[in-house]
């Protein structure tokens, strides 16, 4: 039997079961202490079946490097997901170095040659968020605001999700911003 090899890159305190996971903070005891900044990571060229690093991209200084390294441990087929705030909500954090648009792919497309940066990944998808991270404001928020927000992000993410681009330029503001972007990539 072929086991997969999952990796959740930056887990912080919500690591993943089934995965390895990955972080810089040795007192959170993560499976593999790496510093994302620092380059080469710790795996194999094409060893990696499926990334998923969720808002860990903005706290680093070059998110693209970053990609590129995740191309390069992932195997042909292999999927990433990225989770990143949306520039829509702003800097929400005083460490976040940048944000987020529906423009991000461009960056991995042949397509344009003014911005490929080398290594190809197909979107299989793009996606909205105006109430991420649930598990984290489950912590934070009172139970009626928690809930009240949840319905109202399903309502938001589905009208925001028929079109993410005429969402990320247009309307997304009328509802103060949306949380997050996240995508879906295939390694080519």
């Amino acid at each position: 039997m072929i086991k997969i090899k999952k990796v959740n890159f930056g887990c912080g305190d919500f690591k993943k079961k089934g995965f390895i996971n990955v972080d810089w903070n040795k007192k959170i005891n993560p499976d593999v202490v790496c510093d994302l900044g620092k380059f080469p990571y710790p795996f194999k060229n094409n060893d990696i079946d499926f990334i998923e690093a969720d808002h860990v991209l903005e706290h680093l200084e070059e998110p693209l490097r970053v990609m590129k390294e995740f191309h390069r441990i992932t195997k042909k087929g292999g999927e990433v997901i990225i989770r990143v705030p949306h520039f829509s909500r702003g800097f929400t954090h005083p460490e976040h170095k940048c944000g987020f648009d529906v423009s991000f792919p461009l960056f991995f497309s042949r397509k344009l040659d003014g911005v490929y940066m080398g290594c190809e990944f197909e979107t299989k998808s793009v996606k909205l968020n105006w109430f991420s991270q649930p598990y984290l404001k489950k912590k934070m928020l009172s139970k009626l605001t928690y809930y009240v927000s949840l319905l109202a992000g399903y309502i938001l993410n589905f009208f925001a999700n028929l079109s993410p681009i005429f969402c990320s330029r247009i309307w997304c503001f009328l509802v103060g911003g949306f949380d997050e972007i996240e995508f879906h990539f295939i390694k080519k």
